[in-house]
């Protein structure tokens, strides 16, 4: 999500500093500096700052939400460590406003990981003394996604489409353009600030109603097969042994978890109207 967060502030004429662990990744992200850096390596963010307003925090360690925590990759060490080490170096900096991109579900005491990483890290921003936002968004689609985009090129060559989550499921699939918008809109609205604000799209939505949406775009017709949790944790048990899992069961459950928030603020606040599941697959080349 960080590079339509950029594009979206560069739109709106911001001049925009990405840090990356792979700076040249960036190049077509429609901003005029790149740095090298990591969250989780607090000496190379010091000079990355200097002189920056602000920070977004939107980093993600690769191949999440499968955890590796023996590499550094796991939502402690980049979501919880790695945001409290962006805000030491954003006070070093003299920056002044702070936004961390959270998720849907986070707020509520729950133990899962990554909630409980992204608790703290929330918990780190409102403390920080800076003007701050904590973005949640829900389930988000777009150009780049690794969700969306995957069922897409199943349903391009298979007849059958597994779906995990089935009805048990509720998300609000959100066009990631429309958090790039609530990011760059923020700068704009002194009231944004020192607030959590949530984005989802408009409906709520089974797993089976996401999918029969995409097909409906893309102009396919397939059949939906149930996948119980159950078993795709069986199924994924013996890829927890590889170095990068395309799946595993804790990544199951990531997977199939609710993702329902409330588009008050983004609408009473910023104005923001999200667009349906259906206009928003419109938009680009899904697959």
């Amino acid at each position: 999500m960080g590079s339509h967060i950029v594009r979206a502030l560069v739109d709106h004429g911001r001049p925009v500093r990405v840090l990356s662990r792979s700076p040249g990744v960036a190049a077509d992200w429609g901003q005029k500096e790149t740095v090298a850096g990591d969250v989780r390596e607090p000496a190379t963010l010091g000079n990355a700052m200097a002189g920056c307003q602000a920070v977004i925090m939107a980093a993600q360690f690769h191949g999440h939400p499968m955890e590796k925590p023996q590499r550094g990759r796991s939502y402690d060490a980049v979501d919880r460590a790695g945001t409290e080490n962006l805000l030491d170096a954003a006070r070093s900096a003299g920056v002044e406003r702070f936004m961390y991109l959270s998720g849907a579900g986070v707020g509520q005491g729950r133990p899962e990981p990554w909630f409980v990483a992204k608790d703290r890290a929330e918990a780190s921003v409102r403390a920080s003394g800076f003007a701050w936002i904590n973005l949640r968004a829900s389930w988000a689609y777009g150009l780049g996604d690794r969700a969306l985009n995957r069922i897409a090129r199943i349903a391009r060559f298979s007849p059958v489409v597994p779906v995990l989550g089935w009805n048990r499921q509720r998300v609000m699939p959100v066009w990631v353009g429309d958090v790039g918008e609530v990011a760059a809109r923020a700068f704009d609205t002194d009231t944004a600030w020192n607030r959590t604000l949530e984005i989802g799209g408009p409906e709520i939505l089974r797993m089976p109603e996401v999918i029969r949406t995409l097909l409906h775009v893309c102009d396919r017709r397939r059949l939906l097969v149930p996948m119980p949790n159950w078993l795709a944790k069986l199924a994924t048990a013996p890829l927890t042994f590889l170095p990068n899992p395309p799946l595993t069961p804790r990544g199951v459950d990531f997977a199939t978890a609710d993702a329902l928030v409330d588009n008050s603020s983004v609408r009473q606040i910023l104005g923001i109207e999200p667009v349906r599941l259906e206009d928003g697959l419109a938009r680009y080349s899904v697959g």
